[in-house]
């Protein structure tokens, strides 16, 4: 699914309110788990899988980023974001835009990044964000991060307020990158308002809002083919009973090495498996 996360709850709630209008349609409670935290003050895009769909997410191989974001100067918070305590304030530079430009080269490409003591990486058996509630501060060592791209769309009139477009890689920290580049510029700076326009091959355009996912659950399910490129083989009826079995059948004419959708003799998904040349392995049965 591709879903519309809102500004307030975590990520973790929406995949749990998900589950809940799937678990009452089927009857019974089933798996659920999204690809890629979103904090709560952020919306956009939540992919989020279901039941057996959960085993396919490590397939998904673009695992790449866009985010809209505003970099507010003059400003440095606790959290690096809005929702933060004052921590330095700080001029704002006569021309903003123009130095941003100077000192963007320097965030692009790889790129070291300390992750933000109000996150999800875990450190002693806990998450940072738990240390930082309680106000307690830990090493933390850089983390590469990768960044294609970072657009200047506008600035508010007082050039205080830089709206940007960044696609980056997975595990990029845009608070951090917002924070970065004002030290860069010389201003204290933290991240504003943050809106996530696509994770992979999900898109903001095509996502479903929670609404929709109470009044027409069925219709926001996407196949996993929408976000996997596999090749696709159809088994016979006799085969795909022995590959939903866990017996490696033959294919047929010889197909690529790699991992493959596996479908029935009426077109159906019935798994993933492995081919070897004619002969195809269950690696992942879905029914």
């Amino acid at each position: 699914m591709n879903v519309h996360k809102p500004v307030g709850p975590t990520s973790t709630q929406v995949t749990a309110q998900v589950r809940r209008v799937f678990s009452l349609l089927g009857g019974s409670k089933i798996a659920a788990g999204h690809l890629g935290t979103l904090d709560p003050a952020a919306s956009g895009v939540l992919p989020i899988a279901l039941g057996k769909a959960t085993r396919l997410i490590p397939l998904i191989e673009d695992r790449r980023k866009v985010y809209v974001c505003t970099l507010v100067l003059g400003r440095s918070t606790t959290t690096g974001d809005a929702l933060g305590e004052n921590v330095r304030e700080t001029p704002i530079p006569p021309d903003a835009p123009g130095l941003f430009e100077s000192v963007l080269p320097r965030f692009l490409g790889a790129i070291e990044q300390i992750p933000p003591m109000f996150s999800a990486v875990h450190y002693a058996g806990k998450r940072l964000y738990d240390f930082a509630r309680d106000g307690i501060t830990v090493d933390r060592k850089p983390r590469t991060a990768i960044i294609h791209e970072v657009r200047l769309l506008d600035a508010n009139d007082e050039k205080s307020i830089l709206r940007l477009r960044v696609a980056c890689g997975e595990g990029t920290y845009i608070r951090t990158l917002c924070e970065d580049i004002g030290a860069a510029m010389g201003v204290a700076a933290h991240m504003g308002s943050l809106v996530r326009e696509a994770s992979g091959p999900f898109v903001l355009a095509k996502s479903a809002t929670l609404e929709d996912v109470g009044a027409r659950p069925l219709e926001t399910l996407l196949g996993p083919e929408s976000a996997i490129s596999l090749p696709t083989v159809t088994l016979d009826a006799r085969g795909s009973v022995d590959f939903c079995a866990g017996r490696a059948v033959c294919a047929g004419s010889p197909n690529s090495f790699g991992h493959v959708f596996v479908h029935d003799a009426v077109r159906g998904l019935i798994g993933i498996g492995e081919s070897h040349g004619s002969r195809i392995a269950p690696r992942k049965v879905l029914v």
